[in-house]
This record gives structure tokens, sequence and C-alpha cells, in this order.
């Protein structure tokens, strides 16, 4: 037993060094080291999913889809760079889609099947930047693809939200359990009788239980989900477009409504909610292209609908028409979100910088990023030191 001694000893010791060696790390490594985006986690409803469940998916490197594109001029180098230093901090994968300007595209190429002028050459690159993404995801082969525009930005908790999102199309667009062709929302898929009145809402906490999903963590039979964006209807009482929402209250990722906006009115998300709500719906008269999700059969659609078809709008209203149908397209199953998950982000510096198709002047004080509480882009020095999250919209009376 005796020879054992030594070798507790110098095991000890061992040991001992160990622990030193190790505060000593903790002490002068980079804080930011502990912090990762993926840490941020769901409603607290994900402890009652199985390993394996597709839902899981939105925590990847791709947030659930197959593959992130991000769309814009290779000579804006400082949007790659932007983007890019957001990606990483996030644990986002992507690839850019090269855009193009609109002078470069040939009348030829632009579909048209009625009397109006050549849109502008802004609104001509924006569409075709959009429909290289489109074609790429068709060429591939990609079950799903999420395509952002290179200006965007998104909160920290982008996960948590996207989980949140996860929950509330399933529940709008998978049959309830036990069943193939009944669901939650009777103006989804209306019974023989016809679809009830008023706008069906369903709590977030209170889902009802459907089929769970198995092709993507946001439902089976979605063609486009919008993301990002600058305004979005919901669905009145009066829509043809399906009508159910699923409500989120309480949720500290949305501002309060005094920072919300919308180009495409009216705002009932300000006008009928409280503070901090959230609500995703079938899409109606989306406004901008900022970031929106496709499935295989999506973009296979939009490649048909949208750059085949007479291109006689901007790209944002074409999605529109391919979504609720309008000038000869057929409508298809789109998704939206409220507020939108990815907004622009605005530089400090001449405002000339902010767009590629439209003309802003003046200056940007300082730089911000649209309805975003804790926006990646706005924090990434904080981020770099291990500090905690700067939020630009603070609550007027914080609890």
């Amino acid at each position: 037993m005796a020879t054992r001694k030594p070798a507790r000893i110098f095991a000890g010791i061992g040991v001992g060094l160990l622990i030193l060696w190790l505060l000593f790390m903790s002490r002068t490594a980079p804080a930011a080291v502990g912090i990762r985006m993926a840490d941020w986690k769901g409603t607290g409803l994900l402890r009652n999913n199985k390993p394996g469940d597709v839902i899981n998916d939105v925590f990847n490197a791709s947030l659930g889809f197959e593959k992130i594109f991000v769309v814009g001029l290779p000579e804006r180098t400082d949007r790659r760079d932007g983007i890019t230093l957001q990606a990483a901090f996030s644990d986002l994968e992507f690839e850019f889609i090269d855009g193009i300007s609109g002078e470069k595209v040939s009348d030829k190429a632009i579909p048209k099947t009625t009397e109006h002028d050549r849109l502008d050459n802004g609104a001509i690159g924006c569409w075709r930047a959009h429909m290289n993404a489109l074609q790429e995801v068709v060429r591939r082969n990609l079950g799903s693809a999420l395509i952002l525009e290179d200006d965007a930005d998104w909160d920290v908790r982008i996960r948590q939200q996207l989980y949140d999102m996860a929950l509330s199309s399933q529940a709008l667009i998978q049959p309830l359990a036990g069943t193939t062709n009944s669901f939650a929302d009777k103006t989804y898929r209306p019974p023989p009788e016809g679809p009830p009145k008023g706008v069906p809402e369903f709590p977030i906490n209170r889902l009802p239980k459907t089929v769970p999903a198995t092709v993507t963590p946001y439902g089976d039979m979605w063609d486009l989900i919008w993301v990002g964006h600058c305004g979005m209807r919901m669905p009145p009482a009066d829509s043809p477009v399906p009508r159910g929402r699923v409500v989120s209250v309480n949720d500290e990722s949305v501002p309060e409504k005094r920072y919300l906006w919308s180009l495409a009115p009216p705002f009932t998300l300000k006008d009928d909610y409280p503070d901090h709500t959230r609500v995703v719906h079938h899409a109606q008269e989306g406004v901008c292209t900022l970031g929106y999700a496709v499935t295989q059969r999506g973009a296979r659609a939009l490649l048909q609908e949208v750059a085949l078809k007479d291109v006689g709008d901007p790209v944002d209203i074409l999605l529109r028409f391919y979504c609720e149908g309008g000038k000869g397209r057929r409508n298809h199953n789109c998704l939206a979100i409220q507020p939108a998950l990815f907004n622009h982000h605005r530089t400090e510096g001449p405002r000339s910088a902010m767009s590629n198709i439209g003309s802003h002047e003046g200056w940007q004080d300082k730089p911000s990023t649209d309805m975003t509480r804790w926006s990646v882009r706005l924090n990434v020095e904080r981020l770099l030191d291990g500090q905690e999250m700067w939020d630009q919209l603070p609550n007027q009376n914080p609890a």
C-alpha cells in the first residue's frame, strides 16, 4: 500500500495544477466565448418535445431550413461584411446570391404580356436578384430555403422567435391530431357547409393538438413564409384568405407599440392588441421582401408565377399576387408574422447608402434596426466583449 502514496500525492498535485490552469484560462480567455445564439431557447414548451422532433431543427445552423441564401449586389461589400458578422455571432451558415443591376437585364428577359412601361432599373434588378435565388433553390432541389436581403438584421433571440413561429404555423396548417383533413382554423380548409364567420384566434400557450410535422419545423404543406417585411395585413373577417391567427402576448422580444409601424394599413397589430404581442397568420398585402422562406414546391411555383409571367409590378407586389391570387396568378399557401423577425438595418452615415433601388437624402445620425430590441448588429461589440445585450427599444415604464 505504501507504494501508492506518492502516486496519490502526484495525482493531487496534478488535479490542483489543472484547477489553477482552468481558473487562469477562465480569467484570460475572451468572455464572449460562452455566448452563443444557439443557447436561446423557446417559450418553455420545448421541454415537451421528444428527441428527434422536426421542430427542434429551428436550432440548427440554417434555422430549420435546408439552406439560407443572402441576396445582394457583390459590390456592396459593406453589407456583406455586416451580415457575415451577424451570422457568425448567430451560429448561422449561409451562401450569397449575387444580385444584378437592373440596366444589365435585357428587355427580352422581362416577361411582358400587357401594355405597360418597363419598371425602373432598381425594381428590375431587385426582381431578378430574387428570381436568381429561387432559381438556385429549384436547381439544387432543396427541400426549403430562407432567402434574406443583405441589409437584414435580427434579434439575438431569433431561434426562440422561430420556435414560436413553428408552433404557430403548425397550429394553423397541420391537421388536427387523429385526422387527415380537419383543421383548427376552419377558414383554412372550410367544411362543406362553408367557413365560419369571424376571425379564429389561438393563444400560443393553448394551441390545439395537431399531427406532428415531419417535413419542416413550420409544417408540411406551406409554400412561402414571409418573415421579413415592411408591413402586412391580417386577413379581416370578410377576407377570402384564411383568417386564423396565433397570438403570443407578453413576448418581451416585441417592442412596445410606440416603436411599431407598417406600410400596409390598417395596422391591426397596433390598433387591436396590447404591447408586446406577436401574431402569426396567413399573408395578405405584404410589402418588402426582406426575408421569406420557400419550400421546393413553393419555389417552383414562384418561378412559374413571378419569373415567367408579366413583370408589371415590383417583386413584393408580385409575391402578393402569388400568395393571394391576382393578375393571372393562382393563390398559394403563404404565412406571415407580425412584427417581422428580419428587419432593415440602417447604418450611420449618408442615407443614400440605405438602398440600391431608391433615393434617400440626408444623414443617419446613429445606426438602428427597425422594430428589433436586441439587434445582433447593434450588439456586436458587446458580444465581442461578453457584455449584456443592449435593448435599443426599451420599455417606457420598465418593470
